[in-house]
């Protein structure tokens, strides 16, 4: 099946509304919906989903990436380990910090020896934050996370992590202390790579 940008919408929507039930949640699905540019932006600038709908396409992606690890790993039993509504809120909102941050440019490019206008996407953060630390902190500004949540979420960047290549060494103490998290960095991974595709 061929899914499009409305139906990455709609699957993102009915996972969200069947599983995330805690306080503060409708108002910040109402806030994605109506407030944000999430179901129209790119998943990233240049490289993996960088097209129109990318990022929501990417959540749901990473979703069923990380159901299907957890499933692994927990030999059918994840439930007796971890929520759904965790899951869900981990896979669905990792990237929130990517919201109202790319915009529309253009730039000039050579086709066929004369020179033609294109688009592009350029970064424009207003919010300087961080990548997953970010993520929780807009989440947090509607509902409460549990610890595992904001584990996993904080670190889904893994190695790549800016923290991390300046020298932290708390990666490999929160993958020690909250495996889930470990799970979640690698279903990011395999989205990205794996089912992912990236515009020229």
């Amino acid at each position: 099946m061929d899914w499009h940008i409305d139906d990455y919408q709609q699957e993102f929507i009915r996972i969200y509304t069947e599983n995330v039930k805690r306080e503060g949640s409708e108002k910040l699905l109402d806030w994605l919906k109506n407030k944000s540019d999430f179901f129209t932006a790119p998943a990233s600038s240049r490289f993996h989903s960088n097209f129109q709908g990318g990022l929501c396409e990417h959540s749901v992606k990473a979703y069923f990436r990380f159901l299907q690890n957890l499933d692994t790993e927990y030999e059918g039993e994840w439930e007796n380990v971890i929520s759904p509504e965790s899951v869900a809120i981990i896979a669905l909102l990792h990237d929130l910090c990517k919201v109202n941050t790319y915009k529309i440019d253009y730039r000039n490019v050579k086709v066929n020896g004369a020179w033609e206008q294109k688009s592009y996407y350029s970064t424009e953060d207003d919010l300087p934050y961080g990548h997953g630390e970010k993520s929780v902190y807009m989440i947090s500004g509607f509902m409460r996370l549990t610890r595992e949540e904001a584990m996993a979420i904080n670190w889904h960047m893994g190695a790549y992590d800016q923290r991390v290549l300046g020298g932290s060494y708390a990666l490999g103490d929160a993958y020690n202390k909250f495996p889930n998290a470990l799970l979640f960095h690698i279903a990011d991974m395999q989205t990205t790579y794996l089912d992912e595709v990236t515009e020229k």
